[in-house]
């Protein structure tokens, strides 16, 4: 029975939700030439003091996430990458290094994807899923992802799909903590119709609870979509804003007014229910200039 405020559903089983994090260890900043010459790396703060607290509330509150993660986290960070895997959490790839995706000629896109997916392998994981950093794929990406087995991507978009065989699960940029908050997302806020200042974290959890709620009567799928990085970023703020939007998907998830599915788990439920009559809704905008 829908709860107060709800109306009812004509939808055999609510819309789902999927949690997401994005970017671990010091990869972005390696390739983004922001990690300083005379810093060691193997202990950037997202795996020592973030990950841990982080696997803890995802535990407490017994929700599974899916990780994007760089192809390089599974050298400098082997261990951390098979305890996500161990506590129930999914691994997929984020590019190699958070390379600008959308950028890539032909030939480097290829290396790129075969030396991540290679390297998760070599540790013993298998990613199914692929989201492009900066949130655009090239002509090339989903024939790519297709030869090499993937079973989804998630670029930025509206609307999931099926696409050459791929599930497409796409992102929303108002559904991304690092968008409320980082500088350097300013243009792509006022693309979006927000303020070009940094907004604070209830902003982003404001949206978030929207988005988790609107499931009982949409029979869509949503990714929640958080970064490491930010948490150190936003303080205990940001903390707390995080865990009262999961908390609320869980009891959500708990009342049946939605669902919660790992990435891979919804991809092979799109790819089970689609025919490919409905194509997926993409966006053109990517930070840190939007192009559309």
């Amino acid at each position: 029975m829908p709860g107060a405020g709800e109306t009812s559903s004509s939808h055999d089983s609510p819309g789902a939700v999927s949690i997401t994090f994005d970017n671990l260890g010091e990869a972005a900043q390696l390739e983004l030439g922001m990690w300083p010459d005379d810093v060691a790396q193997g202990e950037h703060f997202t795996i020592t003091e973030v990950l841990p607290r982080l696997l803890e509330l995802l535990s407490t509150l017994q929700l599974r996430a899916t990780f994007f993660v760089e192809g390089l986290n599974a050298v400098t960070y082997p261990d951390a990458l098979r305890s996500i895997d161990a506590a129930g959490h999914e691994l997929a790839l984020h590019a190699w290094r958070h390379e600008d995706w959308a950028g890539l000629d032909a030939e480097r896109e290829t290396a790129l994807l075969d030396r991540a997916q290679g390297a998760m392998v070599d540790i013993g994981l298998s990613p199914v899923g692929f989201r492009p950093p900066g949130g655009l794929m090239t002509p090339l990406t989903l024939e790519l992802l297709r030869s090499r087995r993937f079973r989804y991507v998630s670029p930025a978009g509206q609307r999931e799909g099926v696409s050459d065989g791929v599930a497409v699960l796409p992102f929303r940029w108002s559904l991304v903590d690092a968008f409320y908050y980082m500088p350097h997302f300013s243009t792509l806020r006022q693309h979006e119709g927000l303020p070009e200042q940094p907004l604070p974290a209830s902003r982003m959890g404001d949206a978030m609870s929207d988005a988790v709620r609107t499931r009982a009567h949409d029979p869509g799928h949503v990714a929640l979509l958080f970064h490491p990085f930010s948490l150190a970023f936003t303080g205990e703020e940001g903390w707390a804003t995080m865990r009262d939007v999961l908390s609320l998907l869980r009891d959500r998830v708990a009342s049946g007014h939605a669902q919660l599915l790992r990435m891979d788990e919804a991809a092979d439920a799109l790819l089970a229910a689609g025919d490919g009559s409905s194509p997926p809704l993409l966006s053109h905008a990517s930070w840190p200039a939007p192009s559309d």
